[in-house]
């Protein structure tokens, strides 16, 4: 079976941040899908806008575009790997998920 999660090809980090930040906060919206994976405690400290700010702000160590052509974009964050889904299109950037994985979870692409 076909995985439309797995990383086609690998995103230049510098190009990534500089596409991404052609779009204001105000462009960057979550899913209802995107906190369904924690807890209630999880969701006080990872809101929306903060995960806004992580995309907007932050420089992630690996980005990917996957075969279902969203992106696969991987930060530290707080000592973690964070990996967040986000689906661009020409006038939003949708976060559709996000979530924690361990180091070996990191693809190597």
């Amino acid at each position: 079976m076909f995985d439309e999660t797995k990383i086609e090809k690998r995103v230049d980090i510098e190009e990534f941040i500089k596409f991404i930040r052609e779009y204001g906060e105000g462009q960057v919206e979550c899913s209802e899908h995107t906190f369904f994976r924690l807890s209630e405690k999880q969701r006080k400290v990872y809101t929306c806008n903060e995960l806004k700010r992580i995309i907007t702000k932050e420089s992630p160590f690996l980005g990917g575009i996957q075969y279902n052509k969203n992106y696969a974009v991987f930060y530290k964050h707080k000592n973690k790997n964070l990996k967040i889904i986000i689906n661009i299109s020409d006038r939003k950037v949708k976060i559709v998920t996000f979530y924690f994985i361990e180091e070996w979870q990191i693809p190597r692409i």
